[in-house]
């Protein structure tokens, strides 16, 4: 029960919801999901360490990114058919479909990054 109640709190946020639309696509890191919704690498981050800590995201480490992808055998452990409603919600919204498009994407390279190359 305490785990069904993790996994309804995380997913009690709009943005939270996005990012979990966003990552039935593809895994993505946190530069991705900022670049792909627009927000804040905090904000980014936070939503991303929600959804993690409820057990419904797996993270992947490659150098000094992390890259995060949905967790779909907890998830239909824990709640078979998420995957199923967060599409059906999102697959006619005009700002997740946008997000969506926005990942395919390369990821923008900041002028902090090309300082350092």
């Amino acid at each position: 029960m305490r785990d069904l109640l993790k996994i309804f709190k995380a997913l009690g946020d709009e943005t939270r919801l996005r990012i979990v639309y966003l990552l039935m696509e593809r895994e993505a890191c946190v530069l991705e999901i900022k670049q792909a919704m627009r927000i804040s690498q905090t904000r980014a981050s936070r939503n991303l360490g929600i959804l993690h800590d409820a057990d419904l995201l797996k993270a992947r480490r490659d150098g000094p990114l992390v890259f995060y992808s949905l967790d779909t055998k907890l998830i239909k452990k824990n709640c078979a058919g998420l995957e199923a409603m967060v599409k059906q919600a999102f697959e006619m919204d005009q700002t997740s479909l946008l997000h969506r498009e926005r990942l395919k994407r390369p990821m923008a390279r900041s002028a902090d990054d090309e300082q350092h190359r």
